[in-house]
């Protein structure tokens, strides 16, 4: 047991300090999200003015609405892309030298999560120091609330990040897999709109998208409005970040 515990330390703290080594990285991972709330989201908000967002708060100004859903884009990307380094371990030989370590599978798959959730949630701790330009004041009393809510969405998110990374072959079959997973993931989640009154194909698959839940969650934490409770939020994606762990690990388990 002592091994496996020392194994996912290893392991988590590989991942973090390539995160803290590669700027570009980061800056990259924070440059975009900010130029969706800044641009985008100051351009929409003078054009459609308030926002009825379906929660009987009419007047919602649109920047305060989509900021936890930019957010929440933050933490996908960051977190399905930290497992590519699998697909690239595997590559340049040191996945194997992984494998033949005297630790268990699942303790590499947590490992790995716990690496990708950390630097995950780190982006989106950034991604809080550009409430005051959109003009909207998070108590400190918010901010520890968010930390362990976007750690939690981001262990979610990178564990199905792991479990597509484990039965890929190439990093241009991950990126290509990821991307097509990704951007429907993103725009079907209500991070950039209501997903009240949708016609009922695109409600359907607003309900099945893991993302929808996560954005309610930051969203009901960040500005008080979600169309579920929160706990029931956590819970559907428990459920989901529960099958998708026990995929990274059978998807380990096959690795050679």
């Amino acid at each position: 047991m002592n091994q496996n515990l020392n194994g996912i330390y290893i392991i988590w703290l590989r991942d973090v300090r390539k995160f803290f080594r590669d700027k570009p990285r980061m800056i990259g991972a924070t440059v975009q999200p900010a130029l969706y709330l800044l641009i985008l989201g100051t351009g929409l908000s003078r054009g459609f003015g308030s926002l009825n967002t379906g929660f009987g708060k009419p007047g919602q100004d649109y920047q305060h609405f989509i900021y936890p859903g930019v957010i929440a884009m933050t933490l996908l990307f960051t977190s399905v892309f930290s497992a590519i380094s699998i697909v690239w371990d595997r590559e340049v030989g040191f996945l194997k030298e992984v494998m033949v370590a005297p630790i268990s599978r699942w303790a590499v798959t947590v490992g790995k999560t716990l690496g990708g959730s950390t630097v995950s949630m780190f982006q989106g701790c950034l991604m809080l120091v550009f409430a005051p330009l959109i003009r909207l004041h998070l108590p400190w009393m918010t901010i520890l609330e968010l930390v362990p809510a976007m750690f939690f969405v981001s262990f979610i998110l990178t564990s199905m990040g792991i479990a597509i990374a484990t039965r890929m072959k190439s990093m241009q079959g991950f990126t290509l897999i990821t991307n097509f997973i990704m951007l429907p993931m993103f725009f079907l989640s209500g991070a950039m709109f209501p997903i009240q009154n949708l016609p009922p194909w695109m409600d359907l698959l607003t309900t099945i998208d893991p993302l929808t839940y996560g954005v309610e969650i930051l969203r009901d934490l960040m500005i008080g409005e979600s169309f579920h409770p929160l706990f029931f939020n956590i819970k559907i994606l428990a459920f989901f970040g529960l099958i998708m762990l026990t995929s990274g690990i059978k998807g380990f388990s096959k690795t050679e």
